[in-house]
């Protein structure tokens, strides 16, 4: 049962800003919506429908907080169709404005002058990867080693074909803030098409990772993962003139390397999709 509310979640994170409902869910996983309502809040302790308006609000924050987008926009791109109803939930949620959070989050995080980064990061746009992954219930804090994340899909040696040195991928969805549901994605990149013939069990995924600008910055360990992010979005990139987009952030250890790259706002007069 476990694998499937995962799928469940997941999908509801991945259609945030969409228009499907529970019904179509529960079709896609060969339940009844009742079931899916009953055996969701058995795994996750919530609906599926409070879990999504979460997930919307939490995401707004991120988007108040660290980009210079419209609140109207803002509701849009987390699902609200309705700047009112997305006025009114938020403010059941954080017992502030989205105007008024936004205002107080940016005072706290000039107040916090964090610590100047010692290399400025690196500016470039990545191209589209594949990778597979498996969905962790952890928060950042609780990140292990690089060297643990491979394990976490196929034990201590791959699957015939796949490379023993494919490097090692975190996906960090919550950086930053506290959230209902902890989680975050642990996996191997991989070349194109060598998932097209990998038999893949419940727990794990194949994900397309688009092309994206990046601020990319070298860490000497998983410990280094929060004064960096601190000082990356709080200080770093607002003297570049730089917002992060709030899409995961990747965590890629290929070798020792090891390298943060935060996906970063288009720059200005390009359109994208929300």
């Amino acid at each position: 049962m476990f694998n499937e509310m995962m799928r469940a979640e997941i999908w509801l994170e991945e259609t945030l800003a969409s228009g499907e409902s529970l019904e179509e869910l529960a079709a896609r996983l060969g339940y009844s919506s009742s079931q899916v309502r009953r055996r969701f809040r058995q795994c996750f302790g919530l609906s599926p429908s409070a879990y999504r308006e979460s997930l919307r609000l939490e995401k707004a924050a991120r988007l108040l907080t660290f980009t210079p987008r419209g609140v109207r926009e803002i509701a849009g791109r987390c699902g609200y169709t309705n700047h009112s109803a997305f006025s009114r939930a938020f403010q059941r949620r954080y017992h502030q404005s989205p105007r008024e959070f936004r205002l107080n989050r940016h005072r706290a995080l000039k107040a916090a002058r964090p610590t100047a980064l010692a290399v400025p990061p690196t500016l470039h746009t990545l191209p589209p990867r594949t990778a597979v992954v498996t969905r962790c219930y952890v928060g950042t804090e609780q990140l292990t080693p690089p060297a643990t994340w491979p394990r976490m899909l196929w034990g201590e040696e791959p699957p015939s074909g796949i490379p023993m040195d494919a490097p090692a991928l975190a996906l960090l969805h919550d950086p930053c803030q506290a959230c209902s549901l902890p989680k975050l994605d642990l996996g191997v990149m991989l070349a194109p098409g060598l998932t097209d013939s990998l038999a893949m069990p419940p727990s794990l995924r194949v994900v397309t990772l688009p092309s994206v600008r990046t601020a990319s910055l070298s860490l000497t360990a998983v410990d280094d993962l929060d004064r960096t992010l601190e000082s990356l979005l709080t200080d770093t990139l607002p003297t570049l003139g730089e917002h992060y987009s709030g899409e995961a952030i990747r965590l890629i250890a290929d070798g020792d390397a090891l390298e943060l790259q935060l996906p970063l706002m288009p720059p200005p007069n390009t359109t994208t999709a929300p």
